[in-house]
């Protein structure tokens, strides 16, 4: 490797310079400006709780650089003191305070309460001679890192050093593989119970160092030295405050959350009907059959191959009518073929990437040579976006990113560093936009399918994407491979994906490469029944891997565990509308919920669905036991309705059809009370799930329900319900249902109240001021 190519390191070895000294404070149009020795900072306060500091080692700091990737402030910060003292200056907010250094410059970031949050020692902001930025930040003794986007590994990232360059890794992805597909340069730091986060605002290759005891650094090729600073104080603070920044994630179509099949690749319409005929025949729920690249006519995006697909239109009608969607791939490159109109058109309108000489940079992919949209440019995003209509009129309403960071079949992997962006009218190369090619992409592409569905809502899968991607499309974690250890490894990168504002994200169930075999699908497909993009996906050259394709044994259990997502659906779907509110992920490491618990802090081969389910999937072959970690207060066995006290380890028996899976004392969980076949199918009756809290204790959830299909949401069209429970006494539990909003009627058949616990049958259950007795239908 060329050492002028590594990224990784520390900063040793380099011609570094300090930002020096300040010369001249002044406030301009409330923003505080900073003159130094090496540079001029900015600094501005977002809201009370989120404050910016912009250092250009090279000229002007542009607070408007790349600003469409953030969303645009909804509140201002309220009013800011400034106090200049003989060695310092205060900036304070009501919640958030700044103290400048002045001789070297060093900046320490306070909350309300005088807790130090983030701060600079001996080394601070620093430029180099080739235009890399790097700033170094103080580390305290208990300090946890996590977020970081998508990464390998475990969930604590401290001790680690990693880059962020979008790349395609078709190797195994092991916990040193260092750049993958998506870029999220954010991270949460969780220091004894409290929380604060930093976003590093740089599109250039950037890389994190988190492997000193007191320091650990961040830096990029180039650009500026822009970053956020976040107070939290919670970890739950922490991700509404990114997420206020970054964008928070619509709620997806319901269909988008049931089950999803997938292979490179299905090639042809018998291929497809059969596989829908045989979910059915088994009676294994199906929602989407994913079509990659041999659905096209010679790899040409916006094409069906007219021998294999004769009849897209009625094969997609077919399936809708069985309530199956179709998502088929699109990839960037396009075809270069004169005769292609896609092609033609994109060069006569100046759509594709090129040189600074106005010269078209073509690489080879599936379709050989190719060309690429500069979806930097908003009048390519929406040609693209508009190029949907070719799917949308077919009655498809998901589409399948790839290879969209870009992947290039060269010693690269990608697109030439010289080649020239349009960038909404700030050109820039590849260099410095490399890491939101995919982003934009999958942008323009909900931006198109949006207009093309009219009201309903598009489903768009991501392989590269970049800091609020969530606003635009689901991520799965690439091409990984049938190994138990990538099946462990899937739990820490969807928890940290979540960490970083994407709620909806999965692996690919089985392994994508390599051979899977009966007991690696079925407890792959155990856990990815609790993940929330569920989908199985493998490549040609590996053995197939449906749920059936193993035998009788195997198919049971992948049957069971697809049907229970399908039960567990409604809560599930509550579940994103609080992520969608607050940016909360889905899936939660432990310590979202129990901050205050060291013992979570590492805690990588567990998480939670939402705030009360405990689940501890098996990712070792022949393994019929595990130990799993349950944190104080009661817990319920699923499975057995044992209670458990929890504060421990415990030894739970995990025999092949079963994951262990603990409910916490106080929670409500709305599940749909029989089996489905799709998640379009009406929920007959609804069941409410109550676990009663510990004595003197209360608790509460919150019910959502919309259409599922359009975005009338965003204008009131749902319906939520919190749900209140209580245990005043030792006989007595009480349960209040409060309407919030009733901008939509649910469709459920009917309702009934499910009290568990090994003492339900001996408490007096009060349901909104009426005693009634356990499964009580209302």
């Amino acid at each position: 490797m060329h050492p002028d190519q590594y990224v990784g390191g520390g900063t040793g070895g380099g011609s570094w310079r300090d930002i020096g000294g300040l010369k001249r404070f002044f406030e301009e149009s409330s923003v505080y400006r900073l003159e130094c020795e090496g540079g001029t900072v900015l600094i501005s306060f977002r809201t009370d709780r989120i404050v910016r500091v912009v250092w250009n080692p090279s000229g002007e700091p542009d607070l408007g650089l790349n600003a469409s990737l953030l969303e645009p402030a909804q509140e201002g910060p309220g009013r800011i003191l400034a106090e200049v003292k003989e060695r310092e200056i205060w900036l304070s907010s009501s919640q958030l305070k700044v103290v400048i250094r002045k001789a070297p410059l060093r900046l320490i970031f306070f909350d309300a309460s005088g807790r130090e949050l983030v701060s600079e020692g001996e080394r601070g902001m620093m430029a180099s001679g080739k235009g890399e930025v790097l700033c170094v930040k103080k580390t305290g003794e208990a300090d946890r890192f996590y977020g970081f986007g998508e990464k390998s590994g475990f969930l604590d990232k401290r001790g680690e050093r990693f880059g962020m360059w979008n790349t395609d890794v078709y190797a195994p992805h092991n916990p040193d593989t260092d750049e993958l597909y998506v870029s999220i340069p954010f991270y949460l730091t969780l220091r004894e119970g409290t929380a604060h986060g930093l976003f590093f605002f740089n599109t250039f290759r950037s890389a994190f160092d988190l492997r000193g005891e007191e320091e650990h650094s961040f830096r990029a090729a180039g650009g500026q030295l822009d970053y956020f600073v976040m107070a939290g104080p919670t970890a739950k603070d922490v991700l509404a405050q990114y997420t206020s920044l970054t964008g928070r994630a619509p709620i997806p179509p319901r269909w988008a959350l049931g089950y999803h099949q997938s292979r490179y690749s299905y090639e042809t319409e018998a291929e497809v009907r059969e596989l829908a005929a045989t979910f059915k025949e088994k009676g294994i729920p199906l929602d989407v059959v994913h079509l990659d690249i041999h659905y096209m006519y010679g790899y040409r995006v916006f094409t069906f191959d007219q021998g294999r697909f004769p009849d897209p239109r009625g094969l997609i009608e077919e399936l809708r009518e069985q309530g199956i969607r179709v998502v088929p791939i699109v990839d960037p490159g396009v075809k270069a073929d004169p005769e292609y109109q896609v092609f033609r058109e994109g060069v006569r309108e100046g759509m594709f990437c090129g040189y600074l000489d106005g010269q078209l940079f073509y690489g080879q992919v599936w379709p050989e040579r190719s060309a690429f949209p500069d979806f930097t440019d908003g009048k390519v995003r929406e040609w693209w976006g508009d190029l949907h209509s070719f799917y949308t009129e077919l009655g498809i309403e998901g589409i399948w990113n790839d290879m969209n960071e870009p992947s290039v079949f060269n010693e690269s992997k990608t697109m030439d560093l010289d080649v020239v962006h349009a960038n909404d009218g700030r050109p820039a190369t590849h260099r410095e936009l490399h890491n939101v090619y995919g982003y934009h992409m999958s942008a323009a592409t909900y931006s198109g399918m949006k207009r093309g569905l009219e009201g309903r809502r598009p489903f768009v899968l991501t392989r590269a994407g970049y800091a609020g991607i969530q606003k635009h499309a689901a991520v799965w974690t690439g091409d990984n491979r049938s190994f138990w250890e990538h099946l462990e490894m899937s739990v820490p990168m969807c928890l940290n994906l979540g960490l970083s504002g994407v709620p909806l994200c999965g692996a690919d169930v089985g392994g994508f490469s390599n051979d899977s075999n009966p007991e690696l699908l079925a407890r792959w497909t155990q856990l990815g029944a609790f993940l929330p993009f569920f989908r199985n996906h493998s490549e040609m050259k590996a053995i197939r891997q449906e749920p059936w394709v193993f035998g009788e044994g195997t198919e049971e259990v992948a049957r069971k565990y697809i049907r229970l997502r399908y039960r567990w659906l409604p809560y599930l779907y509550s579940l994103f509308k609080e992520a969608n509110d607050s940016g909360v992920p889905v899936v939660r490491p432990l310590f979202l919920e129990f901050p205050k618990d060291a013992e979570t802090y590492a805690i990588s081969d567990q998480f939670l669905l939402g705030p009360s389910v405990l689940v501890a999937p098996v990712a070792r072959p022949h393994a019929r036991r595990r130990m799993v970690y349950l944190p104080a207060g009661g817990w319920v066995n699923y499975w057995t309705e044992e209670r458990v006290e929890g504060g421990r380890h415990v030894v739970v028996d995990a025999p092949l059809d079963t994951i262990p899976l603990f409910v916490r004392e106080g929670a409500v969980l709305p599940l749909a009370a029989a089996d489905r076949l799709s998640a379009s199918e009406r929920v007959e009756e609804l069941e409410l799930h109550v676990y009663p809290p510990a004595i003197g204790e209360s608790s509460e959830f919150t019910l959502y329900e919309d259409d599922g299909t359009t975005f009338g949401y965003e204008a009131g069209a749902c319906y939520s319900e919190r749900v209140s429970v209580r245990r005043s006494a030792p006989g007595q539990l009480e349960i209040a249902s409060r309407v919030e909003r009733d901008g939509y009627s649910p469709d459920w058949g009917g309702r009934k109240l499910v009290v568990h616990g090994e003492a339900a049958e001996r408490l007096d259950v009060i349901f909104n001021g009426k005693k009634v007795a356990n499964c009580y239908s209302y």
